[in-house]
């Protein structure tokens, strides 16, 4: 049966919610306070980098299923469930995840409601914010019985989030009110029935399921960087070591890829604001604690190993970077490992210019003096080392030996292991520096 779901927030995790959601048949109305997101929306182009996300909104939109506005109360008016899809941003100060927006949120839908809906939050937020949204909205709702919450956290990853919206691990909902439980069964009915397994839990075992997910998960990418440390101080491969114990079934080889450290606007905000939650319960964060510095500490040392490949100087020289922002397949650039590393080549003496396939428009403000290029060839023109930062599928398609030709110096240091010692050397380049692999190529 269709429902009528209304969608605050037009971020990543806003639009593709509710663009999927009437891609499975709701009617869906999605709201953002920002106009020039939703002019852009109404006339068929999306504020976000995300493959396959603007063809599926111009498809629901001409069906009439999905659409726009900038008119909260209204939009929330007579629909079965309201979904809080904006930001949770960590506070610079606390690392606590900053709740305002959903707060406001969860005031103005109290106000606007005229009769029964459920409201759901897809923000991810700490322990105990879902029954402060009920307390909120029940506050200033014409009637308390109006009110009624779910917990329904997200597990999407950028680039790929319309596959993993519409064929999950899993969906997650913490659920209390018999009418809210019987709503949300028939928002995910089409999911269901194409066999998704659903978890319905206690509401705050839901939120914890998400931060626990996400901490496991920057774990995990924590430890095999510092296993590639090992690998490449002691001559073993790292990518032959992340395969070996991935195969476990128990360990698996999702996210054992070695990189620069993670970024985002999951993993470092949630990490954070995990910590903070074990912190107010009194309950030692050690482990993730621990994660957490060495990313920091892994984000940090890329630039050394930059001027390392260079021999002990940047001064005065140019530095070729592909990809800023924090993944490939997006144009997020929120805590992306290039904020870190291009700023401190710079301040070693270099000149950087850098190509991202995704043009990110934040990008330039970010980064500062770092010259921001349209093609990857004007970027390695003249330079003395290539540094991929990012992992954009792209990247492998390109032909290293052009790119190695234009160079003054052929040195690559590939912070994301996408190219082989083979391949660098075939290409014509001198030096070859990777993570976790201890080779060069002459």
């Amino acid at each position: 049966m269709r429902c009528k779901i209304t969608v605050i927030g037009t971020g990543y995790v806003g639009l593709v919610t509710g663009t999927c959601f009437a891609e499975i048949g709701h009617e869906v109305i999605c709201v953002d306070k920002d106009a020039r997101k939703i002019g852009m929306l109404e006339s068929g182009r999306v504020p976000i980098y995300e493959p396959g996300l603007e063809d599926m909104v111009e498809r629901n939109m001409k069906a009439g299923r999905l659409s726009f506005s900038l008119d909260l109360a209204e939009s929330c008016r007579d629909r079965d469930a309201i979904y809080i899809a904006v930001g949770t941003p960590s506070d610079p100060e606390t690392g606590r995840a900053d709740l305002s927006q959903v707060h406001g949120a969860a005031e103005e839908i109290g106000r606007a409601l005229s009769q029964f809906s459920v409201i759901i939050t897809k923000s991810t937020v700490p322990v105990g914010t879902n029954r402060m949204v009920a307390e909120l909205a029940r506050a200033v709702a014409a009637s308390p019985d109006f009110v009624a919450v779910a917990s329904n956290p997200e597990f999407m990853r950028e680039g790929a989030a319309i596959s993993d919206f519409m064929e999950p691990d899993r969906v997650v909902i913490g659920v209390e009110d018999p009418r809210a439980s019987t709503i949300m069964q028939r928002i995910y009915a089409p999911l269901v029935e194409a066999e998704v397994p659903m978890l319905v839990t206690g509401i705050e075992t839901a939120e914890m399921i998400k931060y626990a997910a996400n901490s496991f998960l920057a774990t995990k990418l924590s430890f095999i960087n510092e296993v590639s440390d090992l690998c490449e101080a002691v001559g073993a491969n790292i990518e032959e070591v992340a395969r070996g114990i991935g195969l476990d079934k128990r360990i698996g080889l999702p996210f054992l890829k070695v990189g620069p450290g993670w970024g985002g606007s999951c993993f470092p905000k949630d990490t954070l604001a995990f910590q903070m939650t074990a912190q107010d319960a009194g309950v030692p964060a050690r482990i993730i604690g621990a994660a957490i510095a060495a990313n920091d500490a892994r984000k940090a040392s890329m630039a050394d190993r930059v001027l390392a490949a260079c021999g002990g100087s940047l001064e005065g020289k140019k530095v070729a970077v592909l990809g800023v922002t924090f993944k490939g397949q997006t144009d997020d650039m929120r805590e992306s490992p290039s904020l870190s590393i291009l700023p401190r080549l710079i301040a070693m003496g270099a000149s950087v210019d850098a190509y991202d396939p995704a043009q990110p428009r934040d990008a330039q403000a970010l980064l500062g003096d770092v010259r921001l290029v349209a093609d990857p060839l004007d970027a390695v023109a003249d330079a003395d080392v290539l540094v991929v930062v990012t992992e954009w599928k792209v990247f492998r398609s390109y032909d290293l030996a052009t790119l190695a030709s234009r160079m003054r110096t052929k040195t690559l240091v590939d912070l994301r292991n996408l190219f082989s010692p083979a391949e660098a050397e075939q290409a014509g380049f001198a030096s070859y520096s990777a993570l976790g692999l201890s080779t060069k190529a002459n």
